[in-house]
């Protein structure tokens, strides 16, 4: 069985490094390698910088799917990337092509190893009596019924909360307790190696502080700029870090400094929640861990590849 790797690891944890690392490697022993983006994000085309999008001078010439492939002003869904990944990966497996899967949602990732998580549908009646809702109300209902769930999505997050009111009306049970049993669960894809990105919280940060300064240098205030002025900017696309908060610049509802202070909070609490995450993940069986800080991405990639190759000759 030929065994495939599934990066994660916080944001600004050097993941895309990693995947591109490991590419190279795998290229030097004779086998091909092409990497899987499974990003919310670096889906849409111009959305470049504050995505951390890789240039084309960062890939290196390795083949990279599922990026820039749709407009901002359009709505993409976890369905919607399955749909395209997993026959993709199905075919570049029967070429004797490793696909590396690269994480930035955490939900695609598993989704993709474990299934999607489905929660019953609301009634006509449940869905009409919470779209009728202010949202405050919506927020204090959430936050009695389901505080995990309320402490994970933002206030402002009008689409989520409205979900999370509406699966605990229709089943009495509340979707964070859903979707913690949903995230125990390991599924159908052995052939998967979860390689996990290890960091302290304090180096983390260092490096989401440093990612917006870098970003904001590269152009993102003219990137984000560019593409609200144009009107290019779907709902779903403008809940991007780094969009959202220059967009409220922009808007002249605070200066530019705030709007970038805020772009770095957000960064850091999105790292954060990240590692809550992968804390869950670290018990998969087969899963590789690796720390992190103060390493390159070349000696990363080796320690990856010979964890796996050791697992595969275990199990041989």
């Amino acid at each position: 069985m030929q065994r495939y790797p599934v990066i994660v690891g916080p944001t600004a944890g050097g993941k895309t490094s990693l995947a591109i690392a490991l590419a190279r490697l795998y290229h030097a022993e004779g086998q091909p390698a092409e990497i899987v983006t499974a990003d919310a994000f670096q889906i849409y085309r111009g959305m470049d910088i504050g995505t951390a999008k890789p240039t084309p001078e960062e890939q290196g010439g390795i083949p990279h799917h599922l990026i820039d492939i749709v407009d901002p002003i359009e709505r993409f869904t976890v369905h919607d990337w399955l749909t395209l990944a997993e026959p993709m990966i199905t075919a570049m497996r029967a070429r004797e092509i490793v696909p590396i899967v690269v994480g930035g949602t955490n939900l695609y990732i598993k989704s993709f190893l474990d299934g999607m998580f489905s929660a019953p549908e609301p009634t006509p009646e449940i869905r009409g009596r919470v779209r009728e809702m202010a949202q405050d109300d919506r927020r204090r209902l959430l936050e009695e019924a389901d505080p995990k769930a309320c402490e994970r999505i933002h206030p402002s997050d009008q689409r989520r909360t409205a979900r999370a009111l509406e699966v605990y009306l229709q089943t009495g049970t509340p979707i964070s307790e859903l979707q913690r049993q949903w995230e125990a669960e390991q599924t159908h894809r052995p052939e998967a190696v979860l390689v996990g990105l290890d960091w302290d919280a304090d180096a983390i940060k260092s490096r989401a502080n440093r990612r917006v300064k870098i970003m904001v240098e590269q152009g993102l205030v003219d990137e984000v700029r560019g593409l609200w002025e144009g009107c290019l900017l779907g709902d779903q696309a403008v809940q991007a870090i780094g969009y959202k908060q220059l967009i409220a610049h922009f808007e002249r509802r605070c200066s530019l400094d705030d709007a970038i202070e805020r772009v770095k909070i957000e960064t850091r609490r999105l790292a954060k929640n990240q590692r809550t995450w992968l804390r869950r993940l670290r018990p998969r069986s087969g899963s590789v861990w690796i720390k992190a800080d103060m390493r390159d991405a070349g000696d990363l990639a080796r320690e990856a590849l010979n964890h796996m190759q050791d697992g595969l000759s275990d199990e041989n």
